[in-house]
């Protein structure tokens, strides 16, 4: 939680176990958006879901491998194992994709290989 919301707001919600609204969470960056209403949560969600299935499998796994990663890591240590992961993505069939779909203005066919 200090991580996410800096420890001093870890410790307030942790010390004095105290309630707060959403616009609270937002402000202190416990949670990304806040919506009126469930039926809109629902739909950015699914619409966030979408985005992320059309990017290419490869880069998005490994973008979370590496967020994964640097939790507990220097940051020297993050950014090589970061440079590793992007030389393995380099060669993949998804690139080549990226690029054409980029060049054409159209939407990638990305297949994950």
């Amino acid at each position: 939680l200090p991580k996410v919301v800096g420890r001093g707001h870890a410790r307030e919600i942790a010390f004095t176990s105290s309630r707060f609204d959403a616009e609270k969470a937002l402000r202190i960056n416990l949670v990304n958006d806040v919506f009126e209403d469930a039926a809109t949560l629902e739909a950015k969600a699914l619409e966030m879901a979408r985005t992320i299935a059309d990017n290419p499998p490869l880069a998005v796994q490994g973008a979370k491998d590496v967020f994964q990663y640097q939790e507990n890591v220097s940051t020297d240590e993050a950014l090589r194992y970061n440079a590793a992961k992007s030389a393995m993505i380099m060669p993949s069939q998804d690139l080549f994709e990226a690029m054409a779909a980029f060049m054409q203005k159209r939407k990638g066919a990305f297949t994950g290989s």
